[in-house]
């Protein structure tokens, strides 16, 4: 029996690096509210840090406090008193660096939230889709022009 080579990466386990941010978890439901609630609730289960940490940093980033107990009312789909405020959320992604976050929202509007050094090579797939676009236009063009003769 011949023995794996433990050197080489095996081609067939590779799998292309996450591109986009977003939660792999399902978070559909039929109220807005209760799949921000889950989402938050993720974000704080995934980061690392103990709510009381993340509610020190998001308190530090506002200028004004927050409480863990406040973020527990956010996570909980029961407390629809108690919702997150934009200027909240964005502290939230701050204090624990889930830019899932961001990908949750940007998919509500069909739409994928990627890094930043992304963008010049999606410019240019686009642009490169024009190209051929405009090549067909033009080849149809002549063909009408020669048959037009």
């Amino acid at each position: 029996m011949k023995s794996r080579d433990r050197f080489t990466a095996d081609l067939f386990d590779w799998q292309p690096p996450k591109v986009a941010v977003g939660f792999e978890a399902d978070l559909s439901g039929n109220r807005l509210g209760s799949r921000i609630s889950r989402a938050v609730s993720l974000a704080l289960k995934e980061c690392g840090k103990s709510r009381a940490e993340v509610a020190e940093a998001m308190s530090s980033e506002l200028g004004y406090p927050v409480s863990a107990d406040m973020l527990d009312a956010y996570a909980s789909e029961a407390k629809e008193s108690h919702r997150i405020t934009l200027e909240r959320f964005v502290a939230l992604v701050t204090a624990t660096g889930c830019l899932d976050l961001l990908g949750f929202v940007a998919g509500l509007f069909d739409h994928v939230v990627v890094p930043g050094r992304y963008q010049s090579l999606i410019e240019l797939h686009l642009i490169e889709e024009h190209e051929k676009d405009l090549a067909r236009m033009k080849q149809t063009v002549e063909a009408k022009w020669r048959a037009g003769r």
